[in-house]
């Protein structure tokens, strides 16, 4: 048995606890907070297999599709539901992008099938709106993003091999061990520091040179929408965010309109347990980002919705933005031995609840102990 420090409570850092607790080590868990509150809970909880790029990519997706369905029935708490996801296109130029995905080799691992308005609303009834068609993922699921976490440790600390320590800053990271603000020193095997989108201290100075940005997004949680979404939901725009779609008819699409171009925009929709529907969302790169939220994205996605489910959304009861790490080399995360004995994992992007626990998985097999 091996003893393991990991720096970062979001889902990241919490998936490599999980990990080596797993595989039968004892963990130190340090966050600065007293309860993660970035972007690992401020997202739709989304296990989105659907727009994952060919390849290693789709591969580490289906992955940790099924061990978050394996975290799910171990730990209630999670949330976890195989929903599925249905992305509606309202164009023929995306149908034709849809045509172009579901003919590939790698559709049916995917889990997809492109429908007509009519079995869409049989699949998912509450989409009584106007739209051509349906791009139906089997494989896709949500969890409860504000409930996960917290439900994981409490499961490990039953283990009796995991100690978490919220609300302690890292002062020092060396080889072996740690240091907090209160002087104490955190001593281990392997030291693995999950960041989040960190860029400042001792945590950022691990990432000086890396091939890092962060995003900003909006979000918005909505009352109960009164009735299921039998599965989680997208629109034609996001057609152009998630590389599954780069096929060629990708480029005969029209350019967006003025408000969601210029805020990076798609709609991604996720039904929390509540009946609550979560919304967003937008993208901006350039720092620094402003501290206040703008109006103009939230009008167009309540309209971008209602006109798919064919009814008003229900009021919007909070609204917040969140912000993520992301690499810019086209890695899947950025992985690093600063030091010996120190390894450092960020920077999956938008993907991070997607593919934490196959992402935890493999550095404990690229750093084993």
């Amino acid at each position: 048995m091996a003893r393991i420090v990991v720096i970062g409570a979001g889902v990241l850092g919490t998936m490599h606890a999980h990990r080596a607790v797993a595989a039968g080590h004892e963990v130190v868990h340090l966050d600065r907070d007293a309860e993660a509150r970035t972007a690992s809970v401020r997202n739709f909880g989304l296990c989105w297999v659907s727009g994952r790029r060919p390849g290693e990519e789709l591969r580490l997706a289906l992955r940790a599709r099924a061990l978050w369905e394996e975290i799910g029935a171990e730990v209630p708490g999670v949330g976890f539901r195989p929903d599925g996801s249905m992305t509606v296109v309202q164009h023929p130029t995306e149908v034709e992008v849809l045509e172009a995905v579901v003919a590939r080799d790698d559709a049916g691992v995917r889990g997809f099938e492109l429908l007509e308005p009519p079995d869409v609303r049989r699949v998912n009834p509450a989409l009584r709106g106007d739209y051509l068609a349906g791009l139906h993922c089997r494989t896709d699921a949500v969890v409860e993003p504000r409930h996960a976490l917290p439900a994981i440790r409490a499961a490990l600390e039953r283990s009796g091999r995991y100690t978490f320590a919220g609300a302690r800053t890292v002062v020092d990271v060396a080889a072996g061990s740690v240091t907090d603000h209160t002087g104490e020193v955190h001593r281990g095997d392997l030291v693995v520091v999950c960041t989040g989108a960190e860029a400042q201290g001792p945590l950022g100075a691990l990432l000086e040179g890396a091939p890092l940005r962060r995003v900003r997004l909006q979000m918005c949680q909505t009352e109960p929408l009164g009735e299921r979404l039998t599965t989680s939901l997208a629109d034609g725009d996001s057609l152009r965010y998630y590389p599954c779609f780069d096929v060629p008819a990708l480029g005969s699409l029209p350019p967006q309109p003025e408000v969601p171009a210029r805020y990076r925009m798609q709609l991604l929709v996720s039904q929390r347990a509540t009946g609550a529907l979560t919304i967003g969302d937008t993208h901006e790169y350039d720092e620094p980002f402003a501290f206040d939220l703008d109006e103009a994205p939230y009008d167009h996605l309540r309209e971008r919705l209602a006109s798919i489910l064919g009814r008003p959304v229900p009021p919007v009861v909070r609204r917040w933005a969140g912000v993520y790490s992301q690499c810019t080399d086209g890695g899947i995360c950025h992985r690093a031995e600063p030091m010996t004995g120190v390894v450092v994992v960020t920077g999956p992007g938008g993907r991070g609840m997607t593919l934490s626990p196959a992402i935890a998985e493999q550095t404990f097999e690229l750093h084993p102990i």
